[in-house]
C-alpha cells in the first residue's frame, strides 16, 4: 500500500456510465410496499422487484386519462376473473 495516492485527476460520480433510459435515484418507500414487490418477484421464480415497481408505476400513469367508468369496469372484470 502506498503512503500517498494522487486523486488530482479523479472524477466524482458513478464509476460505470448509466445505460439506456434508466435513471439512478434514491427513493424512500414503505417497507410493506417493498416486501410486497419482493414477495411477488420471488413467487414468480425470482426477478427484479425494482422492474416490477417501475412497471406498476407505468401502468398507473398510462391509466390516468382513463375515464372512471372504464377503470371501474376493468377492475371489476379482473376481480371476477381472479375469483373464479
Amino acid at each position: 500500500m502506498k503512503e500517498n495516492y494522487d486523486f488530482s485527476k479523479g472524477k466524482r460520480g458513478a464509476v460505470l456510465p448509466q445505460s439506456g433510459n434508466k435513471v439512478r435515484i434514491t427513493v424512500r418507500l414503505d417497507a410493506d410496499i417493498i416486501d410486497w414487490f419482493r414477495d411477488r418477484a420471488e413467487e414468480q421464480g425470482g426477478g427484479n422487484y425494482q422492474t416490477m415497481i417501475n412497471d406498476a408505476l407505468r401502468i398507473f400513469i398510462e391509466h390516468q386519462n382513463e375515464p372512471l367508468e372504464d377503470l371501474l369496469r376493468r377492475v371489476v372484470r379482473d376481480e371476477l376473473k381472479a375469483a373464479r
